[in-house]
């Protein structure tokens, strides 16, 4: 009976170890099949991935190739483009409930601004992630059963050198080019910390708005610049109530109302 009892446990225990070998031998192909997939249910726009590496006892990841759609409507085919990013985790954690994210550092992202200050792509995505984490906190899997989301802590994400390019869409149908702003450092520490953490949709939530808080506040500052250069160039010749009355048109033109803007000196 002892023979049998050992050999059930040893039978057992290869089946772990063959189940963990499986399992980081494909942990890249399921990650990148789960963003891709799952993605676009919390944004509501297409995800694509072009490649995961996840060191499942190193702790260390990469992701290369990231590109998030825009949604119905805009012009331009992605809203956001990621060429690399890294990521550090606790190596233990990785297969458990809650996934510990020691460091998450993306540099240089691609991001299309289509829109105006009140109302644009990135407004639109925020919303629908907004939406999806405060409604629920599941996903469905591919054949439409409800799937629990991972839960996640996040000690320390950065992104850094942020491009933004695209058009600012004025009222009376005038449009704006915006070519090659450079965003502010985005920092967020200490997320998901407590035991229950913080799922995926409400890490992308917290992502998205920073992202789109910084990008509104430099298109804003964009759009007071080209203000500024249209009153040079048109207050020659200019009387002086004539003058007033075309800045109060262009501010309200330029400005969202309700929101503070930073002029540029």
């Amino acid at each position: 009976m002892k023979k049998i009892i050992l050999s059930v446990i040893g039978i057992l225990l290869l089946v772990v170890i063959i189940a963990v070998v499986v399992v980081a031998l494909n942990l890249d192909r399921i990650v990148k099949r789960s963003v891709e997939y799952y993605g676009p249910q919390v944004t509501k726009v297409d995800v694509k991935l072009d490649s995961v590496h996840i060191g499942l006892f190193s702790g260390d990841a990469s992701i290369k190739g990231l590109a998030v759609g825009n949604p119905p409507g805009y012009q331009s085919p992605h809203s956001i483009t990621l060429g690399a990013a890294s990521i550090s985790l606790k190596p233990s954690t990785i297969l458990s409930p809650k996934i510990v994210v020691r460091t998450i550092k993306v540099e240089s992202p691609d991001i299309t601004f289509e829109g105006g200050l009140s109302r644009n792509n990135l407004t639109t995505i925020k919303d629908n992630a907004a939406g999806k984490a405060q409604s629920s906190q599941t996903v469905t899997n591919s054949v439409g059963q409800q799937k629990p989301e991972k839960h996640l802590e996040v000690d320390d994400f950065l992104l850094t050198g942020a491009k933004v390019h695209g058009t600012l869409q004025l009222p009376g149908g005038r449009e704006v080019t915006v070519n090659n702003l450079t965003l502010p450092e985005i920092h967020l520490t200490n997320l998901g910390t407590d035991p229950q953490g913080i799922t995926a949709s409400e890490l992308t939530r917290r992502i998205l708005d920073e992202i789109e808080h910084k990008t509104i506040g430099e298109v804003s500052k964009f759009g007071s610049n080209v203000g500024k250069d249209l009153l040079k160039n048109i207050g020659n010749g200019t009387n002086g109530a004539n003058l007033n009355q075309l800045k109060q048109n262009l501010g309200n033109l330029l400005h969202k109302p309700g929101t503070a803007t930073t002029n540029s000196p």
